[in-house]
Formats: C-alpha cells, sequence, structure tokens
C-alpha cells in the first residue's frame, strides 16, 4: 500500500475556495479505483497549510489516478491558488508489528 501526503499551502483569501473545491471532489477521488482513504489536515497554527493524506493500493492505482482528467480538473483549480510550491511524499506503508 502507498500513502501519499501532498503539503500545500494557500493564499489565505484562497482557503474557503481549496475546500470547496475539495469537498466537491472528495467522494470521486475515494471512489477512484485503487483508493483506500482520502483525508486532509490544516496545520493547527498556520491555518492556510493543508495536507492531503491518501491511501493507494499500489504505485499504478496512484499513477492512473494522477494521468485522469478527475486529477487535471481538481489540480487546475488547486494549483492557481497556491502561495508556495506544494511538496509531495510517496510511502510505504509499513505495520510495526
Amino acid at each position: 500500500m502507498i500513502h501519499r501526503i501532498v503539503k500545500m499551502e494557500f493564499e489565505p483569501s484562497k482557503v474557503e475556495e481549496f475546500l470547496s473545491n475539495f469537498e466537491e471532489n472528495k467522494s470521486k477521488i475515494r471512489s477512484f479505483a485503487g483508493c483506500y482513504k482520502l483525508k486532509w489536515l490544516q496545520d493547527k497554527h498556520n491555518t492556510n497549510i493543508f495536507f492531503t493524506y491518501s491511501y493507494w493500493v499500489d504505485d499504478q492505482s496512484l499513477e492512473n489516478y494522477r494521468n485522469s482528467e478527475l486529477f487535471k480538473g481538481v489540480w487546475a483549480k488547486t494549483k492557481v491558488l497556491f502561495n508556495a510550491k506544494p511538496v509531495a511524499w510517496s510511502t510505504n506503508i509499513k505495520s510495526s508489528e
């Protein structure tokens, strides 16, 4: 399983626009083939910084999403709201047991 973490910093005046776009598309992303889970976190002190956490069955599922029309549409509306370059990580999920 792949865990995708994306840190995004928005113009403070654009936060509501991001949240609206996320709300509009979250169920579509969650139901995309290979997506196991999707959530977002907001920084406690810098409320214009968000992280999306998504869980994917494998690398190919994540790549299929990243090449999809859904992603292209969501990302086109999201990237114009940034005030800093986003940072993304793909990590393997390992059990500690």
